[in-house]
């Protein structure tokens, strides 16, 4: 059955949703009740089960979940055993400004390039502390944390996102060495890096929610508003941790790095980089009588508890992936909005298209699956080098990841920071979209030249 503009109906439900009621839980539930009552009809109960036992049975989503409860016992780690904050003092001592402090959480995001979700955990858990203490509001050290991750991940072909697209790429006869050629055309997360620096840098003016934050920060306002703070209760990473001293800065340096050479050498196996990071801090913690064993087992399921509740909001997230899915969302979006297009034009609409639907359906790696096999063969044929149309389409993810309100890494920069979803977008919208704005210009220049 083919649903048409029906099926943008799931998605209209949530963002009409959480737009009225700033909730996202409810929504993104009723979201995925809608979308089973187009799909199923009468048999709606049993067809719902089946979605469920599908998310939770989905690599994708085991894969996350793995991801989610690991590093949040390995962040309730360094908090518990003074790691954290020992390597907070030692950043603190030369990020004593504000600019200086957002410049090194800038820094931290180039550094943690392996992984996304890594990323963006370590660098708000890591930097929270020190901008804290210069009074920089919430706002934009999620900004700052939400600017890098995925557009960072993109632009180095050594991380998880990269393998990834390589390995897509291959079955239209590209390669490694295509995607690295596509490298300077990746417009977005290119742009979006550099405007993350120049805001940090206060070279470009802090506007819209972001000033505001100033605004009330400056006034002695709190650096993270009440209501923002409730309305991130989704995640629970915080407090606990008020008796605790400070250990070497070695405690934080030596787990992580351990993560990243071991996730390297296990062919970018981000799980096995955890497992080994979590053997290094039973070590390190005991070794220096840190912590006990049982206040090591305690920290862990501590860090592992904080995150059930997002990894159980993200499984609806998969539901809502299936919604769309089985009603054909993606390519009913992608075949409308493509139909007969210029070559000089297909590079900007490629970035578009994929951005769009990205931000509309939460769909990252899945939407590369997709759309590399329509757009490059389109591009090959009216004569584009598939470079190009290979980095319209990561630039495209990459928007999605950082300006879909309900994307994992949205709900990651929430457990870290504790500013809700909802007041990330609003924050970042002037920096995202105006970027987005620029790399469409760029990709349509590109377009008018290579042809």
């Amino acid at each position: 059955m083919e649903y048409g503009f029906i099926s943008c109906i799931p998605i209209a439900v949530l963002i009409i949703g959480v737009l009225i009621t700033k909730r996202m839980p409810e929504m993104i539930i009723l979201s995925t009740i809608v979308g089973a009552a187009l799909v199923f009809k009468g048999d709606i109960f049993n067809g719902y089960v089946g979605w469920l036992y599908g998310a939770l049975s989905n690599e994708s989503y085991q894969f996350l979940l793995i991801l989610l409860l690991g590093f949040g016992a390995i962040i309730k780690l360094f908090e518990k055993s003074g790691a954290l904050l020992g390597f907070s003092n030692i950043i603190s001592k030369f990020a004593n400004t504000r600019k200086k402090a957002m410049v090194a959480t800038w820094l931290m995001g180039i550094i943690m390039f392996v992984d996304d979700y890594l990323n963006v955990l370590a660098v708000s858990f890591s930097m929270k502390e020190t901008t804290d203490r210069n009074r920089i509001p919430r706002e934009h050290l999620a900004y700052g944390v939400n600017s890098m991750g995925a557009c960072v991940c993109v632009l180095i072909p050594f991380t998880s996102w990269a393998a990834f697209a390589i390995g897509t790429m291959s079955e239209q006869g590209l390669g490694f060495g295509d995607y690295v050629r596509a490298l300077p055309y990746m417009f977005f997360p290119i742009i979006a890096i550099l405007v993350c620096l120049l805001v940090a840098l206060g070279v470009i003016p802090k506007v819209g929610l972001i000033k505001k934050a100033y605004e009330r920060v400056d006034a002695g306002g709190p650096l993270l508003t009440e209501e923002a703070a409730g309305g991130s209760s989704i995640v629970n990473m915080e407090g606990g941790s008020e008796d605790v001293k400070p250990s070497s800065p070695l405690n934080f340096i030596i787990p992580i790095v351990v993560l990243i050479v071991v996730m390297i050498i296990c062919d970018n196996s981000v799980v096995h980089g955890i497992i080994a990071a979590l053997i290094v801090q039973l070590i390190l913690y005991l070794a220096q009588r840190i912590m006990t064993l049982s206040e090591f087992m305690d920290a862990l399921f501590e860090g592992i508890t904080g995150m059930a509740s997002l990894a159980f909001l993200i499984c609806f997230a998969y539901i809502l992936g299936s919604a769309n899915d089985a009603m054909g969302f993606s390519t009913f979006v992608i075949n409308g909005l493509t139909g007969t297009v210029p070559p000089s034009l297909l590079p900007a609409i490629a970035f578009v298209v994929v951005a769009g639907v990205a931000f509309a359906a939460a769909s990252f790696w899945v939407l590369i699956v997709i759309t590399v096999p329509i757009f490059v063969p389109l591009a090959v044929n009216m004569g584009i080098d598939p470079a190009i149309i290979v980095a319209a389409i990561m630039s495209g993810v990459a928007f999605g990841s950082k300006f879909c309100f309900y994307s994992d890494a949205v709900f990651m920069t929430s457990a870290g920071t504790g500013v809700p979803n909802m007041t990330q977008i609003k924050a970042v919208a002037p920096y995202v979209l105006g970027s987005a704005a620029l790399a469409a210009i760029a990709f349509l220049i590109v377009g008018f030249v290579s042809v």
